[in-house]
């Protein structure tokens, strides 16, 4: 028989950096899960990508066992990465902070495709290129997709 699910708790850590203190610490703790248990299987799994901001998705059954979800990092953060910068622009339409080549968006968006809900390389540019544009990014060159 299946296990009845409770809910769904959406936070963002960083890899191999889990530990009992907020957000992870009050947000499992008030649900009944263990967190040191939790703590320990995420930074496991999420070592290759110490440092890196991961969104997790964390599934708690009526028993109180879980399972989790490690995603790729947004896309926010890695066109930051991409870009070297340490924040967007805070007037995106007026002030341009960077500027980053289609062959860098597309790679972001073949490692965000398993997130994303499109099916073509092309429309993942397309949002990926959206989110720059409103971190005040600029893209250098024409889109490479078919038009």
């Amino acid at each position: 028989m299946a296990k009845q699910v409770a809910g769904l708790i959406k936070l963002q850590i960083k890899g191999g950096a889990a530990n009992p203190s907020p957000p992870v610490g009050p947000a499992l703790g008030s649900k009944g899960i263990n967190i040191m248990e939790f703590c320990k299987q995420f930074n496991a799994r999420t070592q290759e990508k110490a440092g890196k901001i991961l969104p997790v998705v964390i599934t708690y059954y009526t028993d109180k066992s879980y399972e989790f979800v490690v995603k790729t990092p947004p896309v926010a953060i890695q066109l930051l990465e991409a870009a070297k910068l340490k924040g967007g622009s805070a007037e995106p339409n007026r002030a341009k902070v960077a500027e980053i080549t289609w062959e860098q968006v597309q790679s972001i968006a073949q490692d965000k495709m398993v997130d994303l809900n499109c099916f073509t390389v092309e429309s993942a540019m397309t949002m990926v290129a959206g989110t720059a544009r409103s971190m005040g990014i600029t893209i250098k060159g024409q889109f490479p997709g078919t038009n």
